[in-house]
């Protein structure tokens, strides 16, 4: 039945998408978000229901939708190049069948990424990509946030929606993600036009902040609560009383820690002792092979590179009985461990020139957003544009936070926040550029000057 009932509702989407085809880019945006062909049992995972609903996405923009105002942005040029240097080290990788296989899903990422700004013309296409990606990932955050309540979590425990550790279902990755979205909610919740802000949706948007504040303590994350101090951090540019804020989050902050579940606190408790952390250990030394690696091999050594990597590392652990000090130090190997960071990730597997490229689209985002807020932080006619760039922002600044520990570079999640980023700075420019060019229309008895 559950298949059924999803087939169900996808067809729906579909079938109204031929009278709206912009209904077929947010279908693709919950598909791939949520992946209900890994929630069914028998039919759903058969089918290829990601590329069926991106083929009609973009079948239905080619054909129907309005190219009014068609361009591209620099950033979508950079984009199609990092993809196309992306293909040339698969086509080149140290391991080609495991690079084929990532190669499989990323290019589909930043296809759609690349081509998303150009389906996003209008506020109102803006606004409903943006809450439907908060309403998609909600259905995670709900789910995890239930459980964390009810069981507590753990590290690995917690099953988010489906059993899986891959993806947006990966606990780090979800943390991240999750802190990511309360910049939009917060936005949504009060710029809002599809559902307008009123007591009901500053209700449900404080309980999805509540959730997703949660998704780091169920999963026992370090990455999370990093993500958390920054986005702490970050909402002080836009409080008026600083230090009653500052005094505010540090009392919840303290209030909290007797409910925190105890894996949650021993798991934090090994930031401070990193040391003794052979998860931290590997964490280091694979950082200094793959800097070693991208020396010899600038060019980069393809997807999952890594896979060669062999490392040795030291832990450290002091334990204390009364006033004698026991020190254990060990020597650790591994091998084939993951980069653990998205820097590492791009410059292991694309080396120095995808490195760049990354980071040269990620910078100019940061800058544009900043750019938007500050131009538009006092426009009473749309006193809303300027808090959109914050909140796209901020959410990109956390996780480009959080990616220093967890391999997300090609996380689509980020990709289509990045494309939204692109698409609301084009509708601004366009706006923009039709306000000056505005034609002047003379009251009747006004001479016109030539």
């Amino acid at each position: 039945m559950r298949d059924v009932a999803f087939l169900a509702f996808i067809a729906a989407i579909l079938l109204l998408g031929l009278r709206r085809p912009f209904l077929l880019v947010l279908a693709y945006a919950y598909v791939d978000i949520v992946s209900p062909q890994h929630l069914g049992y028998t039919i759903l995972p058969s089918l290829p229901i990601s590329m069926i609903v991106a083929a009609a996405a973009v079948g239905g923009w080619l054909i129907a939708d309005n190219k009014r105002g068609f361009g591209i942005a620099p950033r979508q040029w950079l984009m199609l190049a990092l993809l196309a240097y992306a293909a040339f080290t698969t086509w080149s990788a140290d391991f080609p069948i495991e690079a084929a296989d990532k190669w499989s899903w990323v290019w589909k990422a930043m296809f759609w990424a690349i081509f998303l700004p150009l389906t996003l013309r209008t506020r109102l296409r803006l606004e409903a990509y943006l809450l439907v990606m908060v309403l998609a990932f909600s259905a995670i955050a709900i789910t995890g946030g239930i459980k964390t309540v009810f069981s507590g979590g753990g590290y690995g425990a917690l099953n988010l929606l489906v059993d899986s550790n891959s993806g947006l279902f990966e606990g780090s990755t979800a943390s991240c993600v999750a802190i990511a979205c309360v910049p939009i909610i917060l936005w949504l919740a009060r710029y809002g036009t599809i559902f307008p802000p009123d007591w009901r949706v500053r209700v449900f948007a404080a309980g999805l902040i509540f959730a997703c504040l949660l998704i780091p303590v169920g999963t026992v994350a370090r990455t999370g609560l990093v993500c958390i101090a920054v986005l702490a951090v970050l909402m002080l540019r836009d409080v008026k009383r600083r230090m009653v804020y500052l005094g505010l989050a540090g009392f919840l902050g303290l209030a909290a820690i007797p409910f925190l579940p105890q894996t949650f606190t021993e798991r934090m408790g090994t930031i401070a002792g990193y040391q003794a952390d052979a998860s931290a250990g590997t964490r280091l030394a694979v950082w200094r092979w793959t800097w070693d690696y991208a020396k010899a091999n600038p060019g980069g050594g393809g997807f999952e590179a890594y896979l060669q990597n062999r490392i040795a590392f030291h832990t450290t652990d002091v334990k204390t009985a009364g006033s004698v000090a026991m020190v254990d130090r060990r020597v650790e190997t591994d091998a084939g461990r993951a980069y653990h960071s998205a820097y590492f990730e791009m410059l292991g597997e694309q080396g120095f020139p995808g490195l760049a490229l990354w980071l040269l689209i990620h910078g100019i985002g940061l800058i544009r957003m900043e750019i938007l807020r500050r131009r538009y932080a006092r426009d009473a006619e749309r006193p809303w544009i300027g808090p959109l760039a914050t909140a796209l922002q901020h959410a990109q600044a956390i996780y480009l936070v959080g990616a220093l520990f967890i391999g997300i570079a090609w996380q689509p999640f980020i990709l289509m926040l990045l494309a939204v980023q692109i698409g609301f700075d084009r509708w601004v420019a366009r706006n923009a550029a039709l306000a000056v060019r505005k034609p002047f229309l003379p009251v009747a008895g006004t001479p016109i000057r030539v």
